[in-house]
C-alpha cells in the first residue's frame, strides 16, 4: 500500500511512489498494489494501479486510512512525505511493515521523533546525501539507541527504458545532444508560483528562435508531441523548432535529458534526475523547499541557477549554450557524482521486508 502525499499540487510524491510501485508489480507479478491518494491530484483519474480516493491529501484522514489498512491488510505500508502518528500505528496494529519516505526537513525530523522510529521499519531520505545532508549526531543517537528503523538515501528516482525499446530522441526525430529541454515540472501551480510553465514556456519560445527546444509541461496546445500549432489562447508561439509535450513516462523524460545539449527544470525531482543523466542543467525554484537545493547543487558545481521568471531562465540558459566549456564542465561534475538508482534501492529494501514480515 503506497500512501503519498497528494492534492491539487505537485506529483512528485505519487510519481515516486509510482516508480517504486511499477518495479514491484515487475519483480513480484502477483502483487496487489493499493494507492490511497486526493481527487483533488491531477493525475487522479490516470493512477494505473487500483486506489481509494480522498477528498484531500491522506494525512487529513486518518480514520478513513486507518479503516482501508484494516481493510486491505497489507504486507508493506509506504508513506511519502504523508501519514500521521495514528495511521502509522494503524499500519502497525495490522502487522504490517511500515516505510516512511521523507524530502523535506520538516518530514526528516517527524521521523526521527521517537515514537516515529519506534513504529518505522525503514526510513528512506528521497534525495541523495549531497542534497539533504549527513545524519546528524542526534539523529545517530537515536538510531544507535533503538536499533532502528534502516535508514537509506535513495539519491534519485529514474526509470529507464529496456534496450529492446527505442528512444523517444529517435521516434520523434531529435539528434542526439542537437536540443535543449526545458521541463518546468509536475510541482507548477504552487502557491506563489502560479505561473511558473508560462514563464518556462516564455523562455522556451525565446530560445527556440535560434535553437530546437523540446518542452514537456502544459502548454494550452492539443497537438502533443508535434511541432507546436497554436490555437486560439494558446501560450505557445508558432515555430517549428519548439516540441511540445504536455507530459511523458519518466523512462521516456530520462531519455529526453540524457541527450540533451541542457535542461532547465524546476528545483525538485528533475533536477536531480538531470544531474544523474550527467546532464548540464539548469534549477529554477517553484517551490519554498526548492531554493536551498538548487544552492547545494550549485555548490557542488553540478548545476547554475536562475530565477522564476522568463528574462532570467533564457539569460542563465543563453550564457550555458553559448560557454561549451562551463557546459561539458557541469556535466563532467554530475556524471562523477555517480548517483545510484533509488527504485532499486527501495525495491532492494522492499525485498528484504517481504522476506521478514
Amino acid at each position: 500500500m503506497f500512501v503519498p502525499v497528494s492534492g491539487p499540487f505537485g506529483t512528485g510524491e505519487y510519481a515516486r511512489s509510482a516508480a517504486i510501485a511499477r518495479a514491484a508489480q515487475r519483480h513480484w507479478p502477483q502483487a496487489e498494489v493499493h494507492f490511497i491518494l486526493s481527487r483533488q491530484a491531477p493525475y487522479a483519474a490516470t493512477v494505473p494501479f487500483a486506489a481509494t480516493l480522498l477528498d484531500s491529501s491522506p494525512t487529513f484522514h486518518s480514520g478513513a486510512v486507518a479503516r482501508l489498512i484494516k481493510e486491505f491488510a497489507p504486507t508493506i505500508v509506504v508513506f511519502d512525505n504523508a501519514g500521521r502518528t495514528a495511521q502509522l500505528r494503524a499500519a502497525h496494529r495490522q502487522g504490517a511493515r511500515i516505510v516512511f519516505i521523507s524530502s523535506r526537513s520538516r518530514q526528516r525530523r517527524k521521523a526521527f521523533r521517537w515514537r516515529w522510529m519506534r513504529l518505522l521499519d525503514e526510513h528512506w531520505i528521497a534525495y541523495p546525501q549531497l542534497i539533504a545532508g549527513e545524519l546528524k549526531w542526534l539523529e545517530q543517537f537515536k538510531l544507535k539507541r533503538l536499533g532502528h528503523p534502516t535508514v537509506r538515501y535513495l539519491d534519485v528516482i529514474l526509470s529507464r527504458h529496456s534496450s529492446e525499446e527505442q528512444s523517444i530522441v529517435a521516434r520523434v526525430g531529435l539528434k542526439r545532444g542537437g536540443y535543449l529541454l526545458i521541463v518546468p515540472g509536475g510541482g507548477t501551480g504552487h502557491p506563489g508560483a502560479n505561473d511558473a510553465a508560462e514563464q518556462f514556456l516564455g523562455a522556451a519560445n525565446s530560445l527556440a528562435e535560434t535553437e530546437t527546444v523540446v518542452f514537456v509541461g502544459p502548454t494550452r496546445t492539443a497537438d502533443a508531441g508535434a511541432p507546436s500549432r497554436p490555437q486560439a489562447g494558446s501560450a505557445v508561439l508558432p515555430n517549428p523548432r519548439l516540441r511540445c509535450f504536455s507530459s511523458l513516462p519518466q523512462a521516456d523524460l530520462a531519455d529526453l535529458m540524457s541527450q540533451a545539449r541542457l535542461v532547465v527544470t524546476n528545483g525538485g525531482s528533475t533536477l536531480l534526475q538531470a544531474i544523474a543523466c550527467g546532464r548540464a542543467c539548469i534549477g529554477v525554484p517553484i517551490a519554498e523547499d526548492q531554493p536551498q537545493r538548487i544552492q547545494r547543487c550549485v555548490a557542488a558545481g553540478v548545476a547554475a541557477a536562475a530565477e522564476l521568471n522568463a528574462p532570467s531562465i533564457l539569460r542563465a540558459a543563453t550564457k550555458l549554450l553559448r560557454d561549451e566549456s562551463a557546459r561539458a564542465a557541469l556535466a563532467q561534475r554530475a556524471a562523477n557524482l555517480k548517483l545510484s538508482n533509488g527504485v532499486e534501492i527501495a525495491l532492494n529494501a522492499l525485498s528484504h521486508l517481504a522476506e521478514t514480515a
